[in-house]
């Protein structure tokens, strides 16, 4: 795994997964359970749009297409890794399920599996009860000789038409159930058996989602470490140079995380922190960081698990995808609206929330769908939350002018104190000690020493005060490439031995 810029162990973010089986979290309890839908206004945007022409991708561990909460919801995909289906319809590697899980929250469409089970339980009991008087009569008849005094046979009832599986009022509706989800699987952690790393899968996997018409890309995954491997820098360019809103989940306290890690710390991408049902900064499900941008909520979350399942969990892996639900029934109602706007628009119709103004908890605040998708909001030139390329300008400027490798820390700027000359060698006096000599000579390299370390150490006030400075005004676009050997990169909370 590559080591040189930052070191990434990427698996899903989940906090709290209660993983239940599909006996004991049934479909017709979760549309009760998602309280977000009033909340956060999104039954009101879903009268104006539900998603109608967007498509979204989600780059997780791939959807379960099967699931009977997205029957026509997905409409491609491909897999990254090497390690699954070629369509990204197979749940692969380390939280296999959290695919499908947040795809549900984003684009569910509910189902009517219980109608259905309804009318074909009604249409049996119909079915039993005209069997049953059948026989009754067809036994009574045979003793009956005369055939006007027989029974009439009563006719087979007319039964209802029992509908084909699709959306209905139970199972998970998602923010944007008529957007067209594409399925983007990647092997999250380590033991990928193609051996492909998370590195290489990410940029090729925004490349991908890109070139396919994704409108909307969710990232429900992140690290510990705010630094991102540069082989990821042209990939975010090539989705801001193609208008693409990119949703990143800011990671999860639970899972060791204490700041916001990559990439939900490139500029450009909206950064997604977590809340509970009271709209307080969840204590477990989320981090801070300058680079959040809204709040969702992130505890007693519902979604899909493979196979028709149903699962109760928690973290900003769930957040993510409700924001960029979000953002897919703004480029619905708005479809030449650029994705600088539709990020203004969320950021500022976002209620605001902790310290007044922007803050490392809330970013703007909670989302509000119905003012993100309804409300007049002024436009702007620029992506609030900065830009990959102007980052990339400032901070990778070197990258390719200079074939010189540099060593990490030494300062390569030339020095501004003028050459001291070595002083002459005084010839041996006879009537001098022999001794002296080196004495003045000495003392002259130690006036050079003197010199040269004033010098370092005026030059090391400087910066240490120009960085200050640089420090007591940091914004996303200042933040510097770099890690420790000792980052520790996670998605939430995984058990190390389950990695």
């Amino acid at each position: 795994m590559m080591r040189a810029a930052v070191s990434f162990v990427l698996v899903t973010l989940l906090a709290f997964v209660f993983l239940l089986p599909s006996t004991a979290a049934r479909a017709d309890d979760m549309r009760d359970a998602e309280y977000w839908l009033k909340s956060l206004g999104i039954f009101e945007a879903q009268k104006e749009t539900k998603g109608e022409g967007v498509k979204v991708a989600i780059i997780d561990t791939g959807i379960d297409t099967g699931h009977r909460d997205l029957k026509g919801a997905v409409v491609g995909g491909a897999d990254m890794s090497g390690s699954g289906g070629a369509k990204g319809d197979r749940p692969i590697g380390v939280m296999s399920e959290h695919g499908t899980l947040v795809a549900t929250l984003l684009g569910g469409r509910g189902n009517n599996q219980q109608e259905i089970d309804r009318i074909k339980s009604e249409n049996q009991r119909l079915k039993s009860a005209w069997e049953q008087e059948k026989k009754t009569v067809e036994e009574a008849n045979k003793d009956v000789e005369d055939e006007k005094d027989k029974k009439e046979v009563p006719e087979e009832p007319t039964y209802q038409d029992v509908p084909k599986l699709g959306k209905g009022k139970d199972g998970v509706l998602g923010v944007a159930p008529k957007a067209d989800l594409l399925s983007v699987s990647l092997w999250m952690g380590e033991g990928n058996p193609s051996g492909i790393s998370v590195e290489q899968q990410i940029p090729r996997a925004v490349k991908w989602a890109v070139d396919s018409g994704a409108k909307v890309i969710n990232m429900s995954l992140g690290s510990t470490s705010p630094a991102w491997p540069e082989s990821w820098d042209e990939a975010f360019k090539y989705a801001e140079d193609h208008d693409v809103v990119i949703v990143a989940a800011a990671g999860n306290r639970s899972g060791g995380m204490s700041q916001v890690g990559a990439p939900a710390t490139i500029p450009g991408v909206l950064t997604v922190a977590g809340v509970d049902e009271n709209g307080k900064a969840s204590q477990d499900s989320s981090t801070e960081g300058i680079s959040i941008g809204v709040a969702a909520p992130a505890e007693k979350l519902v979604g899909g698990l493979p196979g028709n399942g149903y699962a109760r969990w928690s973290g900003t892996s769930g957040a993510a995808p409700l924001v960029a639900g979000v953002a897919a029934l703004i480029r619905s109602k708005y479809p030449d609206m650029s994705a600088n706007q539709v990020i203004n628009r969320i950021l500022k119709t976002a209620k605001d929330t902790g310290a007044p103004g922007a803050d490392n908890l809330y970013g703007y605040g909670i989302i509000d769908a119905n003012a993100a998708v309804n409300a007049p909001v002024p436009e702007v030139d620029e992506n609030p939350l900065g830009t990959i390329a102007e980052w990339i300008h400032v901070h990778r400027r070197n990258a390719d002018s200079s074939t010189e490798s540099t060593d990490p820390g030494v300062s390569m700027e030339k020095s501004d104190l003028k050459q001291v000359a070595a002083p002459e060698p005084i010839a041996p006096d006879t009537s001098i000690p022999a001794t002296q000599p080196v004495i003045v000579i000495g003392g002259a390299v130690l006036l050079l020493l003197v010199l040269v370390i004033g010098g370092i150490q005026i030059g090391r006030t400087a910066r240490r005060q120009k960085l200050s400075a640089s420090a007591a005004s940091a914004k996303i676009s200042d933040l510097k490439v770099g890690g420790s050997k000792r980052d520790r990169d996670i998605f939430d909370d995984i058990p190390e031995d389950d990695k």
